[in-house]
């Protein structure tokens, strides 16, 4: 009865909110399906690569009457643009380096981002937000004649570059005292004051998710895990489309284009050899480190940037999806698919962040960390990673292939729009196509957006952090996910602590393409980004609701899980403990249903005779369930486990118990690898 009144209450007020009844509801998304037939046409331009780039650019080509359709061999985000700083910035940093280098390329590049800059924040206003951002004075009282000045002017240029249009707010100076008071977790010791400026905050992986989704519902066909295999030249040897390949079935087939474009972010040097094995290196990867941590290292209004490190970079702090936080390094780094923060690295950040925090920060206090590479325009003159500038570089091949990199997150736009404006230029069958469309542009999820929408949240029955997040997350979707959850007793959260949902899940999987488990916990919650452990625990959940929506047999769901847990070993540590019994009784009773979560997905019983038979044929004679303790050291993948753990796991495993979990899924995982290992007749047949 509640929930029935909840949906009515929300339906009225959804109804009745000046903004949100201004407008029609859209048609539904096409399906994949749907997708998959269209993508067998020819089209005027194909775009390999899901990112914001990639994205942007079949944005701004199919506004402007092109058809278009865009591959990506994972998912969207899945790379450089899920790992960023979050920032929406005109880059401080670079400023100084074009006033004191007397750089124009890099000061261009700063006015760029900043007339962007104003732009990104508006076209998604619930995925953005302007923030504060101080920058501690910290020495003695005379060396802050100095700096303090220089830093203050730096931040009143950064407003002047901006200009009138692009400004966000103005920059201001704080006293000790105001400093401490605004950004309460400093280290009082030595400091003098502090100098505020403004830049934005974004939702990385939902934006470029967004734009992708605004793409289709204008007519774009884009696909997620589609992999492009090699490109299809004709008799005259340019580049007229790509084979590609469905990575979730298997299927191949031919994509015939008028123009091709190459962004694929990090590996946009593998495609170019595609068409010319002998062409030079294009990018130069450079690896950026961000740690998570709880929300009690930085207030949610204000964050903190340390201008120069022990080693002369810039380290940022900032409040982000209710935790916090910090990064980047910046350093030369090898391409490859799931990069991964090195302890070197996590524990420099950690070292940072105690010069200048009041309590210590330890390795203990992070939730998850994790490595995004940027992908550079290659400078063979530049010193290292640091000092190449951000600017994108677009290439067209003596085979027509049109390639885009570098550049920045904040300048995705004005990178799609300069890609199409060199379509119409070198195509002459395009020279008359329309000016670009996309400045001012609203993306899916904005239109109908309010800020007063938590309130009609929170008036259909959901918490305050949640209402918060599904607005914030959803923008006027957030209405859709809500009457899911209601409709179908869907308002779990997913996490002890966290405001994700699992209508959410369902949600993303009809709607935003969500396809795999890792497609869901990281670039559609964001949950992995946010608690490693967390993440984890939802993760047999996630896969119940996902297995329901794509019909998944027990062999794809053991697949999904293992494939998600490779993706969070990538996050580099387990997520801070949280303390089951001191949480109310609601939130235990929530913990103890994960364990339960995990029996359901993976039909426990046929799993562990599974294993019970790989094992017994690797040792040679029959086993039973009560013999498998015993047993397992005869295994020598198991040499080294504990006899009684593992039936501590058996038993607490069926049981449900909320405190077990941390034991059930470490030992899950050893089950599931003797089985990948062993079995000849297992449910598990392979993992790739």
């Amino acid at each position: 009865m509640r929930r029935v009144a909840a949906v009515a209450v929300g339906a009225v007020a959804a109804m009745t909110h000046p903004i949100l009844a201004q407008e029609p509801r859209p048609r539904a998304m096409p399906s994949r399906q749907e997708l998959l037939n269209r993508a067998r046409r020819d089209v005027d331009v194909l775009v390999i690569g899901g990112g914001a780039t990639g994205s942007g650019v079949a944005l701004d080509a199919v506004t402007r009457g092109l058809s278009v359709t865009l591959v990506e061999r994972d998912d969207f985000a899945c790379g450089t643009s899920s790992r960023s700083s979050k920032l929406i910035h005109g880059g401080i940093r670079y400023l100084e380096k074009a006033v004191l280098g007397l750089d124009y390329e890099q000061y261009r590049l700063v006015e760029e981002a900043l007339r962007e800059r104003k732009h990104f924040l508006a076209a998604a206003p619930h995925l953005t937000k302007a923030l504060p951002i101080m920058m501690p004075l910290y020495g003695s009282f005379w060396a802050n004649l100095i700096w303090g000045p220089y830093f203050y002017v730096g931040c009143k240029v950064y407003d002047l570059v901006a200009g009138d249009e692009g400004i966000l707010q103005s920059s201001f100076y704080l006293s000790k005292r105001e400093a401490l008071d605004r950004f309460p977790m400093l280290d009082p010791k030595n400091l003098q004051g502090a100098v505020v400026y403004y830049d934005g905050l974004q939702n990385d992986s939902r934006m470029n998710l967004t734009i992708a989704l605004s793409a289709i519902a204008h007519g774009a066909t884009v696909l997620n895990h589609v992999e492009a295999l090699e490109l299809i030249k004709d008799d005259k040897g340019k580049v007229s489309g790509a084979r590609v390949r469905d990575s979730l079935t298997g299927e191949s087939w031919e994509i015939h284009a008028k123009v091709v474009v190459n962004s694929s972010g990090p590996f946009t040097d593998s495609i170019r050899k595609m068409d010319n094995p002998e062409a030079q290196p294009l990018v130069t990867a450079s690896a950026g480190v961000h740690l998570t941590m709880s929300d009690r290292f930085s207030p949610k209004d204000m964050g903190l940037i340390i201008p120069k490190t022990s080693d002369g970079r810039v380290l940022f702090l900032l409040p982000w999806e209710g935790s916090t936080i910090a990064g980047t390094t910046d350093s030369a780094s090898a391409i490859t698919e799931l990069p991964r923060p090195s302890d070197e690295e996590i524990e420099f950040i950690i070292k940072e962040l105690g010069r200048i925090l009041a309590d210590p920060v330890s390795r203990e206090n992070v939730d998850a960390a994790w490595s995004g590479l940027r992908p550079l325009a290659r400078d063979p003159n530049a010193k290292n990673t640091q000092s190449i500038a951000r600017n994108h570089v677009i290439e067209v091949s003596i085979n027509n292939l049109i390639t885009i990199t570098g550049g920045k997150w904040t300048t995705y736009r004005s990178m799609a729009q300069d890609v199409v404006d060199e379509i119409k230029k070198r195509f002459p069958e395009y020279s008359s196509l329309h000016p670009c469309k996309t400045w001012k542009f609203k993306l899916i999820g904005a239109h109908r957006w309010s800020r007063a929408l938590p309130s009609v949240l929170i008036r259909m029955g959901f918490d305050s952090d949640v209402a918060e997040h599904l607005s914030h997350s959803y923008g006027d979707k957030a209405l859709e996910v809500a009457q899911i959850a209601l409709e179908n007793d869907l308002d779990s959260r997913l996490a002890v602590g966290y405001p994700q949902i699992e209508a959410e899940i369902v949600y993303s999987a009809r709607n935003e393409y969500s396809l795999t488990a890792v497609d869901s916990i990281s670039r559609r919650i964001a949950l992995a980004f946010l608690n490693n452990d967390a993440a984890r625990k939802a993760l047999p959940r996630v896969i119940e609701l996902l297995a329901k929506e794509h019909k998944w047999d027990l062999s794809r769901r053991i697949k999904e899980y293992h494939r998600a847990l490779v993706f969070l070993k990538t996050f580099n540590r387990r997520g801070r403990k949280i303390d089951v019994d001191a949480l109310p009784k609601s939130e235990q009773e929530r913990a103890a249903e994960q364990a339960r979560a995990i029996m359901r997905v993976f039909d426990f019983e046929p799993l562990q005779n599974s294993v019970i038979e790989s094992i017994s044929h690797a040792v040679g004679e029959s086993i039973s369930s009560n013999d498998l303790p015993v047993l397992i050291d005869k295994v020598p993948f198991f040499k080294d486990q504990s006899k009684e753990l593992l039936e501590e796991f058996i038993s607490h495993f069926k049981q449900g118990k909320s405190e077990s979990d941390d034991l059930a899924l470490d030992l899950e995982e050893i089950l599931f690898a003797a089985a990948a290992i062993f079995g000849k007749k297992s449910l598990i047949k392979k993992w790739d």
